[in-house]
């Protein structure tokens, strides 16, 4: 067994009432508001990342999306189905901490890549 610390681990994922917030709690104390046009505009998906980092796509026009079902993957990560039909992104736990602790500069660095190509939210 190697030295490193265990990997944070989920203890709630909920969907708020208005489908737009996924909260996540970690067993570390780590927790995080993520919003549906966040987790949309950072989709793993070979969709939206493409296969390497110049066929990565600016996903504009997403402010009202809506989460629609969170499911589970196994017991590593979960597929968020969006109220767009786009649900091809598993989310890992992993994954999904990155989002949470990177979200300002994720987002000011999404809202750069719009405004530097002309597009809106």
């Amino acid at each position: 067994m190697s030295g490193a610390a265990p990997k944070p681990w989920p203890t709630e994922l909920r969907l708020h009432k208005n489908r737009k917030t996924l909260t996540l709690t970690f067993d570390d104390g780590q927790a995080f508001d993520l919003s549906a046009e966040y987790l949309r505009v950072k989709s793993p998906s070979a969709e939206v990342q493409g296969h390497s980092p110049d066929e990565r796509k600016t996903v504009a026009g997403k402010k009202n999306v809506a989460i629609l079902e969170v499911n589970p993957v196994g017991n590593y990560a979960v597929r968020l189905v969006f109220d767009d039909l786009h649900s091809t992104g598993i989310f890992s736990w992993d994954y999904l901490i990155e989002l949470g602790r990177n979200r300002q500069t994720y987002w000011q660095d999404y809202l750069d890549d719009l405004a530097e190509k002309g597009l809106a939210r």
